[in-house]
C-alpha cells in the first residue's frame, strides 16, 4: 500500500517506467482459439440472380418523372416559368388567379375600360384618369406625367387610396421588389409519400447583382442563374411568361406577367453571358454528342425495357439533387458569394433594346471620342507616307532596322492614322501580298517608369512577364546576337510608342537602347515613336539624334473645312445638325488649336444639351424632331473653353457661393488670409440681412470641407477647428466672375 501510494504521488518518467516494464518477466498467457461454424456453401442460379437484380430495382425506385401533369387543377410542364412563394407561410392568391390591376389615380380595376402602363413605373392608368385624357393608346415608349415630374427634379407623389381601401399589388410588382421569386421548372416528379416536387432553376433581378440596375435596364428584366433547387410544388403560385427579346418586342397585349430575359448571370464570377450564345454552344454539343458512329459503341444488346427506364430515372435523379455549395436560391444571396465577392465583376454591355433611338441619341454615340471610324479622313497624305515606310521596310529583303518620328499638336490624328494603316497592312497580310510580322503598341503614359517599357516589349513578343533588367538582357540578345534567335523571332518587329517623350530620362538611356537595336545588323525591328513634343528630337543628345535618323513625319492643325468634314463623316446618315452649326463649331475651335477632339466634344454636348431640353419640355412627343442649332453649340463651345474651376463655382450650391461671396469680401477688405470664425460671422450676416438661414457652424464646416477638396480654397493642414486659416486658391476676378451672373442668388452680387 505504501508503495502504491508513493506513485501515486510521485509518477515515474515516462521512459523509466517503460525501462522498468521490459526488465520483468511476466508470464505468458495461452490464447484459445475458438472454433466457428463456417457457413454452408450454397449455388446461386440464374433465377436467384434476376430476382435479386429486380428487387434491388425496385428498392431503388423511389420517384416517379413527369413531363406534364396536372396539380390541382393547374397545369405544369417543365420548362414552365412560374412564380414561387418567398416564405412558407405566405398566403398564394391560389392557382391561376391573377390580381386585377388596379388604376393608380383612381384604384379602381381596369374592367372592360382601357389601361395604359407606363414604361418608367410600370403603373396602370385609365385613359380617362389622365391630365390631359387621352383618346387612345400613343406608340412607342409612354412615361406619364409623375415620372415626367420626377426626371424634372420636381417633388411629385402618387395619389394615395382612399380611407378604408388598401391598394392591391400584383404578382409583378411583388417580384420586382423581391417579395417573390420567379424560376423556371426543370424537372417534375412525385415522392414514395405521394407529394410533389419540382427542380427550379431562379431568375433574379438586376437589383440582386453585385453591378445593380444599370440605365439600359429594361424595368420588366431578369437575369437567368445556374443555380438549382428542389422545392414542393405548394410553394408555386402561378405561371408567368419569361421571353426573349424577339418575343419580347413583339408582346404588346400578353399581360402583366411577362419579362425579359437576354443574359445569364453567373453567381460565382458575377459576369454576364448572353443565351443565345450559350444555346448555340450547347447545339454544337448535342450535335457532337449525336454522332450515330460513336454512339454505336455505347450500345448493349442486353439491356432490358426496365433497365433503360431506370438508367434514364437515374440520371434524372442525379440532376435533381441540390448542389451542395449552393444549397439555396440565388435570391436569398442577393447575388452575392462571400468566398468569391467580386472577383471579375463585369456590367451587362449597354446596348439598343426595343427601344428605337432617335436622331440625337444617333448623334451622341456617333461623336464619342471612343468612337474609331474605319480611316480618319483628312490625312491620306500621311498614312500613304507611314504605309510607304512601313512596306518599304518589311519587303526588303535583309529587313534592316528603321526609324520614323511622328509629331504634332494633341487631336492633330496621329496615333489613329498609324493605327488604321496597322489594320489595313493587317488585311494584307492576311490575303497573301506582304510577309507577316509582329505589332507591338505602348502608351508611354501607362508605364509606371520608363525602365518599364523593357518588360512590356518582351511580353508582347513573347507573352511572358519578367522583371525589366531580365527583359533588357532577353532583347539584347534577340535583336543583336542572329545565333540565340528561335524560330519564331525570325519575323519582321514594328513597335509602336506613343507618348515617346514620356522616355527621356536623366542620362537618356532607355530611349537610346530602344533607337539603338534597329541600328544592329539583321534586327529586323522597326520603330514608330509618337510625341506632342514639335522640339523633342533638338532636345535630345547628339547620339540618339543619329540613331532616330531623319525620316520625320509632321502633323499640322485641322483648319476648319477639315474639321467640319470629320464632324459631317461621323454624322453621316443623322439629321440632328444645321450646317450652320457645324461650321460654327469647326470655326470656333480652328480659331483656337485645331484639335479635332475638342470639336468632336463640343458637337457632342450640344447634342446633350438639346436632347435634355427636348425631353424636359412638357410638349416633346416621340415623332416630334429637334434640331441642333446654332445657340446650343454655343451653349457647349462655352462650357467647354472655360476654366474647370469657374464650371465648378457656377454648378456649386447656395450655401458654397455664400461661403465663396464671404471670402472674395473679407479679401476686398485687405485680408487675403482670413480664419473660419470671422469667416463665419460674415456669412451669418449676410444670410441675416438677405432672409437666408444660416447653416450653423458643423455645416458651414462641412462646406468648407468640401471646396477644399476641390481645390478652390486653400485649407490649413491639421484639425478643423473655428481658428483654422483659410485662403482662396485663384485669383478673385475669377470667382466674381463666376458668381455675378447667379439666378438663383442675384443679390449676391452685391457683396462681390
Amino acid at each position: 500500500m505504501a508503495e502504491t501510494s508513493k506513485s501515486k504521488q510521485n509518477p515515474p518518467h515516462p521512459i523509466a517506467a517503460f525501462i522498468s516494464q521490459t526488465s520483468t518477466t511476466r508470464p505468458k498467457r495461452k490464447l484459445q482459439h475458438k472454433q466457428t461454424p463456417r457457413p454452408q456453401k450454397r449455388r446461386i442460379f440464374t433465377t436467384d440472380i434476376k430476382n435479386l437484380k429486380n428487387s434491388n430495382y425496385n428498392a431503388k425506385k423511389k420517384r416517379v418523372y413527369y413531363k406534364k401533369l396536372v396539380y390541382n387543377g393547374f397545369k405544369l410542364a417543365e420548362g414552365d416559368d412560374v412564380y414561387v412563394k418567398r416564405n412558407e407561410d405566405m398566403s398564394s392568391d391560389g392557382y391561376g388567379e391573377e390580381e386585377e390591376e388596379e388604376c393608380r389615380v383612381c384604384f379602381k380595376p381596369g374592367g372592360n375600360s382601357i389601361m395604359i402602363e407606363c414604361d418608367d413605373c410600370l403603373n396602370g392608368f385609365h385613359l380617362n384618369c389622365l391630365k390631359p385624357p387621352l383618346k387612345k393608346v400613343p406608340e412607342g415608349d409612354w412615361i406619364c406625367n409623375y415620372c415626367h415630374g420626377r426626371k424634372l427634379g420636381k417633388l411629385v407623389e402618387f395619389p394615395e387610396p382612399p380611407n378604408g381601401k388598401k391598394r392591391v399589388r400584383t404578382a409583378r410588382e411583388k417580384l420586382l421588389c423581391s417579395d417573390l421569386w420567379a424560376a423556371r421548372i426543370e424537372s417534375l416528379w412525385r415522392e414514395v409519400d405521394g407529394t410533389y416536387w419540382c427542380r427550379f432553376r431562379w431568375y433574379i433581378i438586376p437589383e440582386e447583382t453585385t453591378a445593380g440596375r444599370q440605365p439600359h435596364n429594361l424595368r420588366r428584366e431578369l437575369y437567368r442563374t445556374r443555380d438549382f433547387a428542389d422545392a414542393d410544388m405548394e410553394s408555386i403560385i402561378r405561371h408567368c411568361y419569361v421571353m426573349s427579346p424577339k418575343e419580347f418586342s413583339k408582346a404588346s397585349n400578353e399581360g402583366d406577367d411577362v419579362f425579359l430575359c437576354e443574359y445569364e448571370y453567373d453567381i460565382h464570377y458575377h459576369n454576364f453571358r448572353r443565351i443565345s450564345e450559350i444555346d448555340n454552344n450547347e447545339d454544337d454539343v448535342e450535335e457532337a454528342e449525336n454522332d450515330e458512329d460513336w454512339n454505336s459503341c455505347n450500345e448493349s444488346d442486353y439491356d432490358t425495357e426496365e433497365e433503360i427506364e431506370y438508367k434514364d430515372e437515374k440520371k434524372i435523379g442525379s440532376l435533381s439533387k441540390p448542389s451542395p455549395s449552393h444549397p439555396l436560391a440565388a435570391n436569398s444571396r442577393k447575388g452575392q458569394i462571400y468566398r468569391l465577392e467580386k472577383i471579375g465583376a463585369k456590367k451587362i454591355p449597354a446596348h439598343g433594346r426595343c427601344h428605337k433611338q432617335t436622331d440625337l441619341e444617333k448623334a451622341k454615340s456617333a461623336l464619342l471620342l471612343a468612337t474609331f471610324p474605319k480611316s480618319p479622313p483628312c490625312r491620306n497624305k500621311e498614312m500613304d507616307e507611314i504605309t510607304t515606310f512601313i512596306k518599304s521596310a518589311i519587303c526588303d529583303e535583309q529587313c534592316l532596322g528603321r526609324c520614323l518620328f511622328i509629331c504634332g499638336v494633341p487631336g492633330t490624328g496621329k496615333t489613329m492614322s498609324v493605327l488604321s494603316v496597322m489594320r489595313n497592312l493587317k488585311s494584307e497580310v492576311d490575303k497573301g501580298s506582304i510577309r507577316p510580322y509582329c505589332f507591338v503598341k505602348i502608351n508611354g503614359l501607362k508605364l509606371a517608369s520608363p525602365d518599364n517599357i523593357y518588360s512590356v516589349i518582351y511580353e508582347g513578343l513573347s507573352g511572358h512577364r519578367v522583371g525589366w533588367k531580365k527583359a533588357l538582357r532577353f532583347l539584347n540578345e534577340r535583336f543583336s546576337d542572329e545565333s540565340k534567335r528561335g524560330e519564331e523571332d525570325t519575323k519582321p518587329c514594328i513597335l509602336l510608342i506613343d507618348e515617346l517623350d514620356q522616355l527621356v530620362t536623366g542620362n537618356q538611356s532607355v530611349l537610346y537602347n530602344i533607337l539603338d537595336w534597329p541600328t544592329k545588323p539583321n534586327s529586323k525591328l522597326i520603330v514608330i515613336g509618337i510625341s506632342n513634343n514639335m522640339n523633342l528630337q533638338e532636345n535630345l543628345r547628339a547620339r540618339i539624334c543619329s540613331r532616330m535618323g531623319i525620316q520625320r513625319l509632321c502633323f499640322h492643325e485641322y483648319n476648319y473645312q477639315q474639321l467640319e468634314e470629320i464632324i459631317s463623316s461621323r454624322l453621316k446618315g443623322i439629321h440632328a445638325f444645321e450646317k450652320l452649326a457645324i461650321e460654327f463649331a469647326s470655326r470656333k475651335e480652328a480659331a483656337v488649336t485645331g484639335d479635332a477632339r475638342r470639336a468632336l466634344e463640343i458637337c457632342r454636348r450640344a447634342a446633350e444639351l438639346a436632347d435634355f431640353r427636348a425631353k424636359s419640355s412638357p410638349l416633346s412627343s416621340s415623332d416630334s424632331v429637334v434640331i441642333i442649332g446654332l445657340a446650343d453649340v454655343e451653349a457647349a463651345a462655352n462650357e467647354v473653353f472655360e476654366a474647370p474651376h469657374i464650371q465648378m463655382i457656377r454648378s456649386c450650391s447656395k450655401l458654397s457661393k455664400i461661403f465663396l461671396a464671404a471670402m472674395v469680401h473679407l479679401e476686398k477688405t485687405g485680408m487675403c488670409e482670413t480664419n473660419f470664425e470671422k469667416l463665419a460671422m460674415v456669412v451669418s450676416s449676410i444670410c441675416s440681412s438677405n432672409g437666408e438661414t444660416f447653416p450653423g457652424y458643423d455645416t458651414l464646416l462641412k462646406v468648407g470641407c468640401k471646396l477644399g477638396e476641390c481645390r478652390i480654397l486653400l485649407c490649413e493642414d491639421g484639425s478643423k477647428h473655428r481658428l483654422q486659416k483659410l485662403q482662396l486658391n485663384y485669383s478673385r476676378s475669377d470667382v466674381v466672375n463666376s458668381l455675378k451672373n447667379s439666378k438663383d442668388l442675384p443679390w449676391l452680387a452685391k457683396y462681390i
